[in-house]
C-alpha cells in the first residue's frame, strides 16, 4: 500500500520538474522576443524623431505650396468620388425605373403605387370640393 502511494508522489515530482524546464524555455523565448521587439520599437521611435527633425524645416519652407496642393488634391478626389457615387445612383435609379415601366415589379413598387393612389384620391377630393364650391355660388369660407 505504501508503494502505491509513493509512486504517484514520485510521478508528481517528475511532472513538476518537467513543466519547470518548459516554463523556463517559454520565459526565455518571451524575454528574447519581447526584448528584441522593444529594441526595434525604440529604433523606430528614434528614426521618426530624427526624420521629423530633418523634415520639419522643409515643411515650413514649402508649406505655402504644399497646403494648397493638398487641399486641391483632396477636393479633386472628393469631386471624382462624389461624381462616381452620383453616377452609380443614376444608373441604379434608371435600372429601377426601367424595371418598373416594363412591369417586372422591382423593390418598392408597391409603396410607389400606394403613394400614387393616395395622391390621386386626394386630388380627386380637392377637385370635387372645388366644383362643389363653384356650384354653390363661389363663396369662400375657411
Amino acid at each position: 500500500m505504501a508503494e502505491a502511494q509513493y509512486q504517484p508522489l514520485h510521478q508528481y515530482y517528475n511532472q513538476q520538474q518537467q513543466p519547470k524546464t518548459t516554463q523556463l524555455a517559454k520565459v526565455a523565448t518571451a524575454v528574447t522576443s519581447g526584448g528584441s521587439l522593444l529594441i526595434l520599437s525604440g529604433l523606430i521611435l528614434a528614426g521618426t524623431i530624427i526624420g521629423l527633425t530633418i523634415v520639419t524645416p522643409l515643411f515650413v519652407i514649402f508649406s505655402p505650396v504644399l497646403v494648397p496642393a493638398v487641399i486641391t488634391a483632396a477636393l479633386l478626389s472628393l469631386g471624382f468620388m462624389s461624381s462616381g457615387a452620383f453616377g452609380v445612383a443614376a444608373i441604379t435609379m434608371l435600372t429601377w425605373l426601367y424595371r418598373y415601366v416594363t412591369g417586372k415589379h422591382p423593390v418598392g413598387a408597391d409603396q410607389l403605387d400606394t403613394a400614387r393612389h393616395k395622391l390621386m384620391n386626394r386630388a380627386r377630393e380637392i377637385k370635387e370640393y372645388g366644383q362643389q364650391q363653384i356650384s354653390e355660388g363661389g363663396t369662400y369660407s375657411s
